[in-house]
Formats: C-alpha cells, structure tokens, sequence
C-alpha cells in the first residue's frame, strides 16, 4: 500500500489545501493529513477543533482514502510511523519550490522519505496567511475555505 504523508499548520484549511489533498489521493492508496506545529506561527484556532472540521470536508468530498491527525514532533518521524512513504507538499510559485527544495532535502537525508509536489494550480494564490489578513479586515473569503472551515473560523 502507498501511503502519502502531507503535514501543515493548516490554521487555517484552504480549499488550496484541498486541492492538494485531492489530488494525492489519486495518487496514493492512503493519504495521512498531519496537523503539525509550526514554531514560526502562533496557532490562531484549536489544533483538534480544526482537525474536525477536515474530517467534515473529507467526508463531504468522498475522500474516505484520507484521515487526519495531530502531533507535535518532526513531520518526517509521524511519516514514518504511519509508514508514509512519500512526503506530500503543495507548490503554488517558484518560491514555494525553492523553500520546499530545501526542507526536502534536509527530510530526505534524516528519513530517506522522498517528496512529492503538487502544483496548486489554478488555486496558487491561497495561502493561510492570506486568508486570515482578508478575515480581518472583514472580507469575504467563503470562495478560499471550504464551508465547514468557514463556519469555524467565523466563530
């Protein structure tokens, strides 16, 4: 069984992150959602609230391949454990490429997991951060999130 692991902050869930998701589970018999930690970021909504509602829109959008879990150690560790063995990571320009490259390489040498990227495509101007500028400066953002990250976040 392929298994493919793609971790993020994911606070909050975009419909670009959907993509991704949708995408690799074409891909790969069994897709790990990983809600991680990023020290970079402060989490704006609860890490187990939010992994709820990606359960929600997984199930809405059929993609039974795919679960969804939290944790607090090296991405590359919790692969391994679920016995992942790709990394997934979604690409929207060529400074996400760059970055990515970077982190693959170093995951590559402490895990021997290799990476695969998938383009955001049409979805490329998403970003978490984006989101949450828009939310507070009382935008609408109900086409970037799907409906069930939309209603968390408006709480």
């Amino acid at each position: 069984m392929k298994i493919g692991f793609y971790a993020g902050s994911f606070d909050p869930f975009t419909n670009g992150h959907l993509h991704v998701i949708t995408q690799a589970s074409k891909l790969f018999d069994k897709v790990i959602v990983g809600i991680g930690v990023n020290p970079k970021k402060t989490r704006r909504f609860d890490k187990k609230l939010m992994q709820e509602a990606i359960e929600d829109v997984l199930a809405r959008n059929n993609l039974f391949n795919v679960m969804v879990t939290s944790y607090e150690n090296l991405s590359v560790d919790v692969a391994k454990y679920y016995q992942s063995a790709f990394l997934v990571r979604g690409i929207r320009n060529g400074m996400d490429y760059e970055y990515e490259e970077n982190i693959a390489s170093i995951n590559e040498e402490i895990s021997e997991l290799d990476t695969v990227y998938i383009r955001a495509g049409r979805l490329g101007n998403i970003s978490s951060s984006m989101v949450m500028e828009l939310l507070r400066n009382n935008k609408d953002v109900s086409k970037y999130l799907p409906e069930e990250i939309l209603t968390l976040v408006k709480k």
